[in-house]
């Protein structure tokens, strides 16, 4: 780089994020926006024209670009190992909207090529971000809540509904599921960031109210070693929107949203009534760890467990609603 500024192109239009981490680009004072493609010619034009930059006719095109630093990743699911390998393969530093890859090899492949390439690769887990987060781990760091026995976290929005959201989100290949390979990676991800990794087993009963191919309602349930139950609700039929975080512990109970942006705990320091709980700031946003990273500012380490751990778990959970049972995860991680 010429100076400091990481000069950034947006691969892919598919997911509805990608203008949304265009804008986080154009937001950011160490990036620049300066290309961007998609494998539906059509959509790519478009998409460049609406962002205002160059708009490159292959991947082999914008990767091949002198005045390209890294990419967004927001092609199809699908897509995701083709692309991110190809320009881990060039030396550009890449950004990717989750899942990081259909399936866990794929994604420790892509890991273990970053490292080998000296390229940043994050993926884009924002929850674990929010001040609602922040705060609930905290709180359980302190051991406020005692010792952890149940969580359950919702994520939910009216996508199919209101029809806002595209039709290409019901493919089952191109998505690599439905709701929950998409929406429900947030709550996949933060029950596996509140309770463990790996759960011993993994239990998912997925419906389909629209009759698309693909779910649009869903629940997943974690099981895991020592008795604590984790519970993951995604939905595109819910209206209106709604996100939930629920803990209990063997003291105290913490409980966010339903129904409004505030957090209340009770029981062991918090008293035997209902108490409003101060929200922490938000901690260091996906993307900005990502251009630290890029600075060798960061360590990406974290954030790439969670993202193969959160593929193991998608996995499993499309596994057993395909099966109408339970999908155990060996001491190994595996399904």
């Amino acid at each position: 780089m010429a100076d400091d500024t990481i000069r950034v192109g947006v691969a892919g239009f598919w997911h509805v994020h990608a203008d949304d981490y265009a804008r986080e680009t154009t937001a950011h004072p160490g990036t620049r926006l300066v290309a961007a493609w998609d494998p539906d010619a059509e959509r790519g034009r478009e998409g460049a024209e609406r962002l205002g930059v160059a708009h490159a006719s292959a991947l082999d095109e914008l990767l091949a670009r002198p005045d390209l630093d890294a990419i967004t990743v927001t092609t199809a699911t699908n897509e995701h190992t083709d692309v991110i390998a190809r320009a881990i393969a060039a030396g550009k530093h890449v950004f990717t909207e989750k899942l990081l890859a259909p399936t866990v090899a794929e994604s420790l492949a892509l890991v273990a090529a970053a490292r080998e390439a000296g390229v940043a690769l994050v993926v884009s887990l924002p929850r674990l971000a929010e001040p609602f987060v922040a705060t609930a781990s905290r709180l359980v760091d302190e051991g406020a809540l005692g010792d952890l026995t149940y969580a359950r976290v919702r994520v939910a929005h009216d996508g199919w509904l209101g029809g806002w959201l595209p039709e290409r989100f019901a493919d089952p290949v191109a998505a690599i599921g439905g709701a929950f390979a998409d929406l429900g990676c947030h709550p996949a991800y933060l029950v596996q960031h509140f309770l463990g990794a790996q759960p011993a087993q993994v239990t998912a009963a997925y419906g389909h109210v629209t009759g698309r191919a693909v779910e649009d309602n869903s629940v997943v349930v974690a099981l895991y070693s020592d008795g604590a139950l984790g519970v993951a609700e995604a939905s595109f039929v819910t209206t209106p929107g709604a996100s939930a975080l629920e803990l209990r512990g063997t003291e105290a109970s913490l409980l966010f949203g339903f129904g409004q942006e505030t957090m209340i705990a009770k029981g062991g320091r918090f008293g035997d009534e209902w108490t409003p709980v101060p929200l922490d700031d938000a901690a260091i946003s996906p993307y900005a760890l990502w251009v630290d990273a890029i600075h060798g500012q960061a360590d990406t380490t974290q954030n790439l467990q969670t993202a193969v751990d959160l593929t193991r778990f998608v996995v499993a959970a499309n596994s057993s609603a395909a099966a109408g049972r339970a999908v155990a995860i060996d001491s190994k991680g595996h399904s």
